[in-house]
C-alpha cells in the first residue's frame, strides 16, 4: 500500500487536512505547535468511477478500490536535524513513507499563530527542506567514514565512497537528493539508506476557501520553488476539505462547483501522488467483485499478475485484456469479445492504464 506523509511546520493545517481525507480518522488538530507527536495513520480509499461502471457490467456483488495510507507527521521545526521539538523521532517517521506531501501555509488568518510570526512560503520550505538535508548530510558522513575502509580494498567500497561524496557535496550546497543526477546503479546503492530528500515530495500549498480556485501569491512562490527540484504543487484548501466531511456525498459535487473547481484535495493530492511515483492503476472484475490493483508504470503481465498473489506469477500462462474504454462502451465482455477487443497477451506484455485482466495460471 502506497504510504504519504504530510510533513510541514507547525499550524500550517496538516492535521485539519489529514481530519477531513481520512474522514474517519481521530486526529487532533488545534492551535498550538506539537499538537501532533505520535503520527497519526489513516486509509482512505482511491476514488475512482471506473470501478462502480465495471462493478454495474460484471453485477458484482462488491466493490475493492486501491488504497493509500496517509501518515500525519508531526510539525518540524528550525533544528529539527539536532533534535529541537522532537525533531530525530519525526524524522524517523519520515523514513518509512513513499511519498511527502508538504503542506505549506499560503493564506492570512490572524486568529490562527505562525510559528515564525508570519506567512511566508519560501522561508517555510526552507526551514522544513534544510531540516531533511541535514538529516541525510548526518548520515551519508556516518556512512562515508564507514565506506572509507571497504574503499582501499574494494572496487565497490570505491564507487559508493564516490557516490556518497558526490551527495554530500550537493546537500552542503543546499540542494537535494532528488536535485542530483543519478544512473540506475547508483540509484539502486543509495535505496537503502531511505535519505530524506530523495523521497518524492508534493507540495500542498493550503489556501483559504475563497481562493481554492484562484490561488494567490503565496502559491506561485510554492510553485516557483517546486520547479527547480521536481516537485509537484497541488493547491488544497484544509478549511474546504472540512467542510466537505460534513456534507452528503450528493452535495458534495455541488458545493464544489460553487467555489469553482472540480474536486477536492484527496482526489487531487492521490492523483498527484499516483503520477509523481509513476503508479499505474489495472483492474480485475467479476460477479464476486470489481477491484483496483496498484502498480509501477512498466510492469509486465506476470509482474502484475504476483501483485495479487505471487503463485499468479510464478504459474503466469497469459492473461485476458481489454482496455477499460473499450470494454465499458461495449457494455460487457461478451460484446467486447465479439469486437475483438480482448486479447491474449503474454509474458512481455506492459500493462497498460486501465487494463480489465483475467489471469491464467498453473498453480
Amino acid at each position: 500500500m502506497l504510504r504519504a506523509g504530510i510533513v510541514g511546520l507547525p499550524n500550517v493545517g496538516k492535521s485539519t487536512l489529514f481530519n477531513a481525507v481520512v474522514a474517519n480518522a481521530k486526529a487532533e488538530a488545534a492551535n498550538f505547535p506539537f499538537c501532533t507527536i505520535e503520527p497519526n495513520v489513516g486509509v482512505v480509499s482511491v476514488p475512482d468511477e471506473r470501478l462502480n461502471v465495471l462493478s454495474k457490467i460484471s453485477s458484482s456483488k462488491q466493490i475493492v478500490p486501491a488504497r493509500v495510507e496517509f501518515v500525519d507527521i508531526a510539525g518540524l521545526v528550525k533544528g529539527a536535524s539536532q533534535g529541537e521539538g522532537l525533531g530525530n523521532q519525526f524524522l524517523s517517521h519520515i523514513r518509512e513513507v513513499d511519498a511527502i506531501v508538504h503542506v505549506v501555509r499560503c493564506f492570512d488568518n490572524d486568529d490562527i499563530i505562525h510559528v515564525a510570526g508570519s506567512v511566508e512560503p519560501a522561508r517555510d520550505i526552507e526551514i522544513i527542506n534544510l531540516e531533511l538535508g541535514l538529516a541525510d548530510l548526518a548520515q551519508i558522513e556516518r556512512r562515508i567514514e564507514r565506506t572509507r575502509k571497504q574503499a582501499r580494498t574494494s572496487k565497490e567500497g570505491q564507487i559508493e565512497l564516490a557516490l556518497l561524496e558526490k551527495l554530500a557535496a550537493a546537500l552542503n550546497e543546499g540542494k537535494s537528493v532528488r536535485q542530483v543526477s543519478l544512473t540506475e546503479e547508483e540509484a539502486e546503492i543509495i535505496k537503502p539508506l531511505e535519505l530524506l530528500t530523495n523521497k518524492p515530495i508534493i507540495y500542498g500549498a493550503n489556501v483559504s476557501e475563497d481562493e481554492l480556485a484562484t490561488g494567490n501569491e503565496y502559491v506561485e512562490k510554492v510553485r516557483q520553488i517546486a520547479s527547480t527540484e521536481n516537485a509537484q504543487v497541488v493547491v488544497v484548501s484544509a478549511q474546504v476539505e472540512s467542510e466537505l466531511v460534513e456534507l452528503p456525498e450528493e452535495e458534495r459535487s455541488e458545493f464544489l462547483a460553487s467555489l469553482g473547481v472540480e474536486e477536492g484535495g484527496l482526489k487531487s493530492l492521490i492523483r498527484a501522488t499516483y503520477t509523481l511515483l509513476g503508479l499505474r492503476t489495472y483492474f480485475t472484475t467479476g460477479e464476486k467483485e470489481t477491484r483496483a490493483w496498484t502498480i509501477t508504470a512498466g510492469m509486465s503481465a506476470p509482474q502484475a499478475a504476483g501483485v495479487i498473489h505471487s503463485d499468479f506469477e510464478r504459474g503466469f500462462i497469459r492473461a485476458e485484456t481489454v482496455a477499460y474504454k473499450d470494454l465499458s462502451t461495449a457494455g460487457s465482455m461478451n460484446a467486447a469479445k465479439e469486437k475483438g477487443q480482448v486479447r491474449s497477451e503474454g509474458k512481455d506484455y506492459v500493462v497498460q492504464e486501465g487494463d480489465v485482466m483475467l489471469f491464467r495460471f498453473n498453480v
